[in-house]
């Protein structure tokens, strides 16, 4: 019966093997990150599941805003009318801090 066979012996056996099969010859085992990168792209399934992006009243208002026109959206001017009525009522967001007083209660209490 034969002896074990030589560690060189084995890396030949194994580079030969990665050739023909068309695998990264890897003799260490180090972790390189190839099973990610043999795996189909992703990206462009992704970018075709979401419909792409229409024209909005936002972007209509910056090009008649160029031409001297004006755009109304009326639910824009209900939702600033609604904030409105309920500032009136004292039910409007609390105003923010200025100057000194910012760092103030952000400290962390232990």
């Amino acid at each position: 019966m034969a002896g074990a066979v030589p560690r060189s012996r084995l890396l030949e056996l194994m580079k030969v093997q990665c050739n023909l099969f068309s695998t990264t010859y890897n003799p260490d085992r180090l972790r390189t990150g190839n099973k990610v990168l043999r795996q189909r792209l992703r990206g462009p399934t992704l970018a075709a599941y979401y419909p792409r992006k229409t024209a909005t009243l936002e972007d209509l208002k910056k090009v008649f805003k160029k031409l001297d026109l004006q755009v109304i959206n009326p639910r824009e001017d209900e939702r600033l009318e609604s904030i409105a009525l309920a500032k009136l009522r004292g039910k409007g967001a609390p105003k923010k801090k200025k100057g000194k007083d910012l760092t103030k209660g952000k400290k962390k209490k232990r």
